[in-house]
């Protein structure tokens, strides 16, 4: 396998030209699969496993499933402001750093999947009142540009895919 597709198992993210309520309506119901599809993903490794990365200079399976956490709850916080102000200039964090502090060195992943749990399940319901109208309204990236919330939501629904992928790909490639 080369190096790009152990980074990119499911490609990289196509930005959609046209949202349309079906399209809208299938990254919703991405999103709300992610928890279930990411436990399956996990269930029954061990701690060694848990502590493998995905690929060379990647992640460890423990940390790209703390990382899901703290992105899709960036996710939220940039949808609320994307349906409650006129295009916000959005916050960048350093996603590497977050996955180095604290919890996400810890031996259980149990309380990060309950919060990706609750999580979602509120990013769901905030996501299905995006409209065709709402879903044109925009967020602006410092570095990305301007994002409408439909292409946020195909973005984070693409997100969990790709990392789920991560993990069943490593799974995969090890027999586990």
């Amino acid at each position: 396998m080369t190096n790009d597709s152990l980074r990119y198992p499911i490609g990289r993210f196509v930005r959609p030209v046209n949202a349309t309520d079906a399209s809208r309506a299938e990254c919703i119901a991405q999103l709300a699969a992610l928890p279930a599809q990411l436990r399956a993903a996990v269930h029954g490794l061990d701690a060694a496993q848990r502590d493998t990365p995905y690929r060379d200079g990647g992640w460890t399976v423990r940390q790209v499933v703390y990382h899901l956490g703290d992105s899709h709850l960036n996710c939220l916080a940039r949808l609320m402001l994307g349906l409650t102000e006129e295009a916000p200039t959005i916050r960048v964090y350093d996603e590497s750093a977050w996955v180095q502090v604290g919890d996400a060195a810890g031996d259980s992943i149990d309380e990060a999947l309950e919060f990706l749990d609750v999580l979602h399940a509120r990013l769901v319901r905030v996501a299905r009142t995006v409209t065709a109208v709402t879903g044109d309204r925009t967020i602006v990236h410092p570095e990305n540009g301007s994002l409408s919330l439909d292409v946020l939501l195909a973005l984070y629904a693409w997100h969990g895919a790709h990392h789920v992928a991560h993990i069943t790909e490593l799974r995969a490639r090890r027999g586990w």
